[in-house]
């Protein structure tokens, strides 16, 4: 059924076509309105029927997948637009914030589920089991299991994270459904109340999926660190060129799915033919275009290469090895003055030392001092995810 409906509503393409992902994002909308609506409808039928908290709650939980299906199929109509003069980059981190939005609601409504099953337990009453209540509730985890293969299919399909953050929500539903079910059976055999607490592991399954959607979707919009084999990919395709000594600062800017920008700096011998190296890197920079379909902008430091500057790079690199294994350097330059050499160059330091970057470049300086240079230390981090 699933591959049936993508290939009768999905167009032919890659994951980053426009064209793709707004169809793809459409039908998993519309599938998510139409079906949470039936959910709704038969929970809440079901819930009045056995006058069961659990059971009204997890209807209510369905008309929040409703409304964020909703906002799924609206995210990815304006995210599908073509970039204009206010919005030069495109309209894709639309796509994002409709799931942060989604995970927002999905934990909106765990709480006050959970507020509503504390008050069952503190006033309980039994809620009353039929034969049709546990038909309806089984019909419903049948739907949320397919929904959550379905979303799963398409959020694979086009790398969506606010569709994944749908998938999760599902399988979750039909968890958390599972649960009310089991609780309606025994609560007719026990005083317990056995329904408001069916309603807190519910409230528990809707709010753990709505925190790690929550996470999922905010991390591009404030800016997560590239992935770390595509980062090697393009370090090894610029190394491959002559006269590129090393590349450093690799930086991927999300705009969107299917609108990244990298940038990143190479190395080059100072003594190199200017035109020359410009052209070489306009080729690298058509290159990652053409194998990874996306904008590159590249700066050149042009880095002296002589025996003192090799030397030099040696105590450097040392200096920056003594405050972390981990530690390397980039942008070497040796000037000399009538006071002697001086020694410019950046360390990239991972997160999380306990020193500080002011304190790193000062140990750093004072290292260098040991070998009879000053030296001038710049601290940088990587963007790279580890």
């Amino acid at each position: 059924m699933s591959e049936l409906l993508l290939r009768l509503f999905v167009p032919k393409g890659d994951a980053e076509d426009p064209a793709v992902r707004t169809a793809c994002g459409k039908l998993s909308g519309i599938a998510g309105i139409i079906l949470n609506a039936l959910l709704v409808a038969g929970k809440l039928t079901a819930g009045l029927i056995a006058g069961s908290v659990a059971i009204v709650g997890d209807a209510l939980n369905n008309l929040s997948d409703a409304a964020s299906s909703l906002i799924t199929l609206v995210g990815f109509k304006l995210a599908g637009q073509k970039p204009d003069k206010e919005h030069p980059f495109g309209h894709g981190r639309i796509e994002y914030i409709s799931g942060l939005i989604v995970s927002v609601i999905i934990i909106f409504m765990g709480l006050e589920l959970g507020r509503s099953s504390i008050e069952k337990i503190i006033e309980p009453s039994p809620a009353q089991f039929s034969w049709t209540v546990a038909g309806i509730l089984i019909a419903a985890i049948a739907v949320k299991l397919w929904m959550f293969y379905f979303n799963r299919r398409i959020a694979k399909r086009i790398n969506s994270p606010s569709i994944a953050a749908t998938a999760t929500d599902s399988i979750s539903d039909a968890a958390a459904t599972a649960v009310v079910l089991v609780a309606t059976i025994c609560g007719q055999y026990t005083d317990f109340p056995v329904d408001g607490v069916a309603g807190i592991i519910v409230a528990v399954f809707i709010l753990k999926s709505g925190i790690g959607a929550l996470k999922d979707t905010q991390a591009p919009l404030l800016g997560k660190p590239m992935d770390g084999e595509l980062a090697k990919k393009i370090d090894s395709l610029a190394l491959e060129h002559d006269n590129i000594l090393g590349v450093h600062d690799l930086i991927c800017h999300d705009y969107g799915p299917g609108r990244s920008i990298v940038s990143f700096h190479v190395e080059v011998p100072a003594n190199s033919n200017l035109v020359e190296i410009h052209s070489m890197i306009d080729h690298i920079e058509r290159e990652i275009e053409e194998k990874f379909g996306m904008e590159a902008v590249i700066h050149m430091d042009p880095v002296c290469s002589d025996c003192k500057c090799g030397e030099m790079q040696e105590f450097a690199l040392e200096a920056a090895k003594s405050i972390d294994p981990a530690a390397t350097i980039h942008d070497l330059q040796v000037e000399s003055g009538s006071d002697g050499r001086t020694v410019y160059f950046d360390i990239t330091l991972p997160y999380g030392l306990k020193i500080s970057d002011e304190e790193a470049a000062r140990r750093a300086e004072q290292a260098m001092l040991e070998h009879g240079a000053k030296a001038q230390v710049k601290i940088d981090h990587t963007f790279i995810e580890s």
